[in-house]
């Protein structure tokens, strides 16, 4: 159970409770009425701060689809409506969606009752004011904490935690339960919320008991009776221990009184000493007779051995032979794929050129193609205007017959204004076509850079999910390194090991090599990684049989996927002896020094795969090129690898792809959090790339749009411009004919004609050439891209030829290392026969020094008993001295023994005394605590009885509280009117309103003694009369109005219409309910049970 801040009353007042009130000795209290001056003093707050509720919502709860959202006052507020409006509903929602239990409410046993039937959740939203000093964690929150909470049809809730501006905070409960702790709500206190049920069961209670219980549980002395039982059960705990450490150190003080017998009591090994001596002499000269069987049998192996000397000389002339035959193999394929590079380099030049040529062709088409449109534009004016002209000469000669007099000079004032407003559309017409020029390149522009934006953005998504593979690969690496390998890798072994196991293997497979080596400096991860590269995924087997069955494991596993290499090599329990081959560098080790590998089959294949022991490690670039590239490179050293994966020839370098370890990285949450970093930076990125296409795209839009106004507006210009033109010739037409104006259209007429002519020639020419263009474009586009392909045939001969050359240059470096590797075992067998003949010189040498020295311990004995059973005599011998030892004690063991036990038996004894010390200043703080607790219990007590009373004087009744502490009872009696106390009646003799108005009483009292945020009633009038109930709620009024910063939530059937109006009191009148509705799904309740 969570707890909750009490406020009290400082000592002062707790005195003066206990100076005016004397218990009895059953604790029985009893105290007569008067008037309190507590509730009509103004306080000193206009308004709560924390924990008030500001506002409720609720959606699909119960039976109603949408109640809300109800902003209440920060003092009294009341909810009126008929019965099923959801004024219970309300209440119901804010004691669930504040974590309270579905028991609570007594309005049904599970939460998904609580659903509205049909629906598949109900949510409840709850806003709790957070200002002031004392606010929850304001620089999250605000001055407002949104409390959301959604039930699911199964019964499940889900708490969303906001801020007041929506911002989603937490959605833990945990952080609920702390925002109610700090805010000292307490959903299941009746103090806080009393409910219809609550309520009733207290009206309708006959035990004293209960009366009691719901008095501890409102003031919390209730929890702290039980905390304080706990901590007595753990005292209970702590003497239990310090029992059994009291019977330990009985134990320890034997043990110390044992080791100092033992310390005293020391004896004489002489006897066995000198038995010792007498078996060791004789096991002088058994040494002596078994080195001399000894040596016989290693003069036979000498001579064997150097006969075996011609075999070794037959491989190393062969493997020689063949690597001549490799190196010449090598050259031709390194020379055809020269060719190759050199045809492509003499071809690429000319294809730049044709590509340049077509670009130039199809930049000219286009030009010709414009200019073509440009003329056929032109001659469709011109036949235009020559229609026009021709229309404007017939109906000239017309008029001229049929003139007649007008007003000639209003017509040309008209045609001067037409004039001046073509002139204006003319100038305007040139303005738009500019702009929509530019609108255009701007347009085309935004569009290119939108999809280079784009291709950037979709390469770096690409990237960013690689590297949360990646990113997943390695998270599931720390608890098991081998799925570094892939995820099929832990698969694939399993497989492995169980085929193994039903004798399908005829020996195990090893691998991956990668999983079977271990860094001694995890900085050179990357170069190792860089000199194996796929011999880290790779597999090796004794023999092709088994070759072949793995190859059939990995094609279950690994389906489409590339799969790991295998090796077929015959398996040694020893590694190879390099001593000749490898290099040897006072400051940079090999791979192979630089690795621990354990089994000697993994050195053994990556020594024939890659030399290992022929690759150095120099950490910084420049000093590998000085090593590799300035003076002579180190004996046998064939190349190099810096720390960053960069590898360095003799006559060149090149760049690793890589910037980390995949496989041999040391420290795997650093590898994380680096690619964490690196995706969050990559999905930083390309939130910019989204900001600049949406930026792109709005300035695409907003220039689109304005190139369509611009075309919409030339093309309005051209419009009227045309419709000003026909009125212009309208007015012309009109005007009265000469003969003299007649010639300059028909010599206009004929000028247009020529032009028409004119134009349709260059029509004709420009076709022609368009057309020539067109051909001579269409031919180099050809002739390039006939060029691209033989380039690309050629590039595309070079790819087999460079995987031959790859395998002639394993081949080149097989078969040299297979020379060198029967040079070494030539070497190795002839310094071996060296060997043997340094081990019979040093075992002669040896056998001469031990007769010397047998000879001198003693002279010299016959002795029939083996070197191996003097051995076991005198190892017995010892074994019976030290146990003799053992027993009576060594000095200095004894010594230490005794010292131990000393030193455990204070420690124990100490702890003893710490622990008692500690148990008996936990009683006297748990006797003061429970002494307190029983004053402040009598003072909770005393002045509840003094509210109560103060509460029932009001409509005149009388009444007593009586405390049974002892037997945990509470009965309370109640005389309406006046009357003497020995009239006092036990409150289930009243009527249903008076003791409705007594129970307000008694809420009321405990109101007064415990601290909320905010009190909520359900129906607190129900069984009133109109008499009791005024009276009733001008009390609670009284007392709200009297304690501002608390805020008060009544929820009634009654009508409030009578209230005065008052800017501290807030009225919420719900619907009337729509009865058409169906049963609530969690069950039939009586009429007493429905909603308020």
């Amino acid at each position: 159970m969570s707890k909750r801040k009490h406020r009290l009353s400082d000592e002062k007042a707790l005195k003066r409770a206990r100076a005016e009130i004397e218990e009895d000795d059953d604790e029985e209290d009893v105290i007569e009425p008067s008037q309190p001056n507590s509730f009509t003093a103004p306080s000193l707050k206009t308004s709560g701060e924390v924990g008030l509720v500001e506002s409720i919502l609720l959606k699909n709860f119960m039976c109603h689809s949408l109640l809300g959202p109800f902003p209440f006052g920060d003092n009294v507020n009341f909810v009126i409506g008929n019965n099923g409006s959801g004024k219970s509903a309300i209440l119901t929602a804010l004691i669930v969606g504040l974590g309270g239990k579905a028991t609570t409410t007594n309005r049904g046993s599970s939460l998904k009752g609580f659903v509205k039937e049909g629906e598949s959740s109900a949510d409840v939203s709850i806003t709790l004011r957070n200002r002031g000093q004392d606010a929850y964690k304001p620089e999250q929150f605000g001055p407002a904490i949104i409390v959301e909470l959604r039930i699911s049809s199964e019964g499940l809730r889900t708490y969303k935690l906001r801020s007041k501006t929506g911002q989603l905070v937490s959605t833990k409960k945990e952080e609920l339960v702390s925002i109610l702790d700090h805010f000292n709500i307490q959903v299941d206190n009746p103090v806080s919320i009393l409910t219809q049920e609550m309520s009733k069961h207290f009206l309708h209670s006959k035990g004293e008991g209960d009366k009691y219980k719901f008095f501890m549980k409102a003031t919390q002395l209730e929890q702290m009776k039980e905390d304080y039982t706990y901590i007595m059960k753990t005292k209970t705990v702590t003497l239990n221990k310090i029992e059994k450490h009291e019977e330990c150190l009985e134990d320890l003080k034997r043990k110390y009184l044992e080791k100092e017998d033992k310390y005293k009591s020391l004896a004489s090994l002489d006897e066995m000493h000198s038995k010792l001596e007498e078996l060791q002499h004789q096991m002088a000269w058994a040494l002596v007779t078994e080195m001399e069987r000894e040596v016989k049998p290693m003069r036979e192996r000498v001579i064997g051995e150097e006969k075996a000397t011609i075999k070794y000389d037959q491989k190393v002339e062969e493997w020689k032979n063949k690597v001549v035959e490799a190196e010449q193999k090598y050259k031709q394929i390194h020379d055809q794929l020269e060719s190759i590079s050199e045809r492509v380099q003499q071809l690429q030049p000319e294809c730049t050129e044709l590509k340049k040529q077509a670009q130039e062709c199809s930049k000219t088409c286009k030009s010709a193609e414009a200019s073509f449109h440009r003329i056929k534009t032109n001659l469709r004016d011109l036949e235009k205007d020559k229609e026009q002209l021709t229309k404007r000469v017939d109906e000239l000669k017309h008029s001229i017959s049929q003139s007649r007099a007008a007003d000639t000079q209003e017509r040309m004032e008209r045609i001067t204004r037409l004039q001046a407003e073509l002139d204006s559309l003319s100038h305007q017409d040139a303005t738009l076509s500019q702009q929509i020029e530019q609108f255009q390149q701007v347009v085309a522009r935004g569009r290119e850079e939108q999809a280079r934006i784009k291709r950037e953005e979709k390469d770096l998504t690409m990237a960013t999910e690689s590297k949360r593979r990646t990113l997943r690969g390695l998270a599931a690496c720390r608890t098991d390194r081998i799925k570094r390998f892939g995820q099929q890798m832990p698969t694939l072994l399993a497989a492995i090991d169980e085929a193994y196991r039903m004798g399908q293997f005829k020996k195990r497979p090893v691998g991956p090599m990668g999983y079977c080596i271990r860094l001694k400096d995890p900085e050179v991860s990357l170069a190792v990684e860089s000199c194996l590269k796929g011999l880290m995924m790779a597999f090796c087997c004794d023999n092709y049989k088994d070759e072949k069955l793995l190859q059939g494991l990995m094609s279950r596993h690994y389906n489409q996927l590339k799969r790991p290499p295998i090796i077929v090599s015959e398996f040694s329990s020893s590694m190879y002896n390099i001593g000749g081959r490898a290099v040897r560098h006072p400051d940079y080790p090999t791979v192979l020094q630089a690795l621990e590998i354990e089994d000697p089959m993994v050195a053994n294949c990556l020594i024939d795969m890659r030399g290992i022991e022929t690759v150095l490690i120099i950490k910084n670039n420049r000093e590998a090129r000085q090593v590799m590239q300035q003076g002579q490179a180190p004996r046998n050293c064939r190349e190099a690898f810096t720390k960053d994966g960069d590898q360095v020839y003799i006559n060149r370098y090149y760049s690793s792809d890589h910037q980390r370890a995949q496989y041999l990285s040391a420290d795997v949450e650093e590898e994380i959090r680096h690619l964490e970093m690196e995706i969050e930076n990559q999905v930083a990125h390309a939130s910019r790339f989204h900001q600049q296409v949406q930026m792109v795209e709005g300035d695409i839009q907003r220039n689109d749009a304005l190139l369509k106004r611009a075309n919409e507006d030339r093309r309005k210009a051209k419009e009227k411009f045309r419709k000003l033109q026909l009125e212009m010739s309208d007015l012309q037409n009109v005007e009265e004919p000469q003969s003299e104006d007649l010639r300059p259209l028909e010599e206009e007429l004929q000028e247009i004609c020529s032009k028409i002519a004119m134009t349709r020639k260059e029509s004709d020419v420009a076709r022609q050439q368009v057309g020539q263009l067109k051909k001579a474009w269409e031919e180099a586009e050809q002739g390039y891209r006939q060029h691209k392909d033989i380039i690309s045939s050629v590039t595309e001969q070079a790819d087999p030829i460079k995987e031959d050359l790859g395998k002639s240059d394993q081949e080149v470096e097989k078969s040299k290392h297979h020379k060198k590797h029967y040079e070494e075992k030539r070497k190795a067998h002839i310094t071996g026969i060296q060997r043997l003949k340094a081990d019979l010189n040093a075992k002669e040498k040896d056998l001469t020094a031990s007769v010397e020295k047998a000879t001198e311990i003693c002279p010299k004995l016959e002795v029939k008993r083996t070197a191996k059973s003097l051995d076991s005599e005198i190892s017995r011998l010892k074994q019976k001295i030290s146990t003799q030892q053992d027993q009576q004690g060594d000095r200095d063991e004894v010594i230490r023994q005794y010292q131990e036990a000393l030193e455990n038996y204070k420690t124990i004894a100490l702890q003893v005394k710490h622990l008692k010390k500690f148990t008996g200043l936990l009683s006297k703080i748990m006797n003061d605590r429970h002494k307190v607790y029983t004053e402040l219990r009598m003072y909770l007590s005393v002045r509840c009885k003094y509210y109560f009373d103060s509460m029932l004087s009001q409509r005149g009744y009388t009444g007593k509280m009586t405390f049974d502490h002892k037997n945990e009872a509470l009965l309370i009696s109640v005389q309406p009117g006046d009357g003497d106390k020995a009239a006092l009646n036990d409150m289930r003799s009243l009527s249903g309103g008076e003791r409705s108005f007594s129970t307000v009483c008694f809420v009321l009292s405990l109101w007064a003694i415990a601290e909320a945020p905010f009190r909520c009633l359900d129906e607190f009038d129900v069984y009133m009369d109109m008499v009791n109930r005024r009276i009733s709620l001008d009390m609670m009024l009284k007392i709200a109005a009297s304690q501002r910063f608390r805020q008060f939530i009544f929820l009634t059937p009654q009508n409030m219409s009578s209230l005065p109006p008052n800017n501290l009191t807030r009225i919420h009148r719900l619907n009337d309910p729509d009865r058409t509705q169906t049963v609530l799904p969690f069950g039939q309740r009586n009429h007493e049970e429905e909603e308020g």
